[in-house]
């Protein structure tokens, strides 16, 4: 009887396994020999360039130190690193040899030229969303590009999870393949904005909580998240920022890096902003900015505005005379010859700390990280450079830490503040 039942578990193994292997099984796609660059039309590759900005392709694809596009950016995941790929049209190492439609059924089922499935790391989740015409025009962007000779880099994901083929399993539980359907209810503009945002620009890969096989959680679509050890933000009205995220803005933020009210681009949508989003035109720009303030709500709280201005104020003077606080006095002489507001107004390029958005998160890794690292002259505002103070000690940026939330905001302390600044510098930068 043990036997026979051995027997008939073995059976199932077997059939399941063979039923799996079929269910992930995909043909690859014949090799070609590379395109010439003069074989694709100028304005298509124009149109690709701004696609592949969009998409932020550079950022993710290059190395620090690396030729554009050639690979190697290691990307550290909950499941270990994962390296990206070379996409210049080298023939060994890159796509030269890759059609348009293997290069399609990449972006659109996350599927590579062999057949073997990619790892969600590379946002086809949200590329299959893209049009067929976009993707052809970004296929003659990138088989335009220099081709760079440069191997792909080992991942440092475990066995089993390091078999392709489970990917299929994956993609069965959390990957909805098909392109981008508008919202007939909303504007042409709102639409627009919806299909970058969702689509090429996936913003949601960011500022989305992911659950724990790293799929986004979609009912909690940019409800903020963890990522490369700085918080991005919600993108929803739980957003705490005092004064709200409106068109005006967003436009001002994704176009410049500055935002009047909320403060700069830091961390890593500092590339995302200068190096990728730059590329767009302004009206692009425009329809990201309506798209996330209707998500935002910020139509509905304008009015709260003028009262986080008169807060901001009165914040300000609290740092004019003397200071017996021994956290006042670090905060006036470290800080406030930058970020005092004396004129009632806020200047953009010397953000108010009441308004500041690492100020107002329920996490204060952002905050931390700027006064440990400061902000370099690339990011942020072109050219305007805060310092870093990462020879203040862990006790001295906790103290500077918590005095701002105190001080600035009417949310409730944050805990353990030593301990984070301690954890956050043995980060690095």
């Amino acid at each position: 009887m043990l036997k026979r039942l051995l027997v008939g578990t073995l059976a199932i193994l077997v059939v399941g396994l063979v039923g799996f292997g079929a269910f992930a099984w995909r043909p690859a796609i014949g090799e070609i020999a590379p395109p010439a660059p003069s074989s694709f039309a100028p304005d298509l590759v124009a149109r690709g360039e701004v696609l592949a900005g969009a998409g932020y392709c550079s950022t993710c694809h290059t190395s620090k130190g690396g030729q554009p596009f050639a690979g190697g950016y290691p990307m550290k995941t909950s499941f270990g690193t994962i390296y990206s790929t070379n996409i210049t049209p080298d023939p060994k190492t890159g796509i030269g040899t890759w059609s348009e439609a293997a290069f399609r059924r990449a972006m659109h089922e996350g599927v590579a030229r062999d057949g073997g499935h990619l790892f969600p790391a590379f946002p086809y989740d949200h590329f299959t969303k893209l049009s067929d015409a976009d993707v052809s025009a970004l296929y003659a962007y990138m088989m335009t590009r220099p081709a760079v000779v440069a191997p792909a880099k080992h991942n440092g994901i475990p066995f089993p999870l390091n078999i392709r083929a489970l990917q299929a399993g994956w993609k069965l539980l959390f990957f909805k393949p098909g392109r981008f359907e508008p919202d007939t209810t909303k504007s042409v503009e709102w639409n627009r904005g919806a299909y970058l945002a969702e689509g090429v620009s996936h913003c949601g890969a960011c500022h989305t909580p992911r659950n724990v096989l790293g799929a986004e959680k979609r009912d909690k679509a940019f409800a903020g998240a963890a990522i490369d050890n700085w918080i991005a933000p919600p993108l929803t009205a739980a957003n705490p920022s005092p004064a709200p995220w409106d068109q005006a803005e967003l436009v001002a933020y994704l176009r410049t890096g500055v935002s009047r009210y909320h403060g700069v681009a830091a961390g890593p949508m500092a590339p995302v902003v200068h190096d990728g989003l730059v590329k767009l035109p302004d009206a692009d720009i425009q329809a990201l900015a309506v798209y996330f303030a209707d998500r935002d709500g910020a139509a509905g709280r304008s009015s709260t505005l003028a009262p986080a201005l008169q807060r901001a104020a009165a914040a300000d003077r609290l740092n004019v005379g003397p200071q017996n606080d021994p956290s006042a006095r670090l905060y006036t002489a470290a800080c406030a010859s930058c970020h005092y507001n004396g004129a009632g107004q806020p200047n953009p390029l010397r953000p108010d700390l009441a308004l500041n958005s690492a100020v107002n998160l329920d996490d204060p890794t952002n905050l931390i990280r700027v006064v440990l690292y400061g902000v370099s002259a690339r990011d942020g505002a072109p050219g305007v450079v805060m310092p870093s103070f990462n020879r203040f000690s862990d006790a001295d940026v906790a103290k500077l830490a918590g005095y701002l939330r105190a001080t600035r905001t009417d949310k409730p302390a944050w805990p353990n503040l030593e301990k984070k600044v301690a954890a956050i510098r043995a980060q690095g930068k």
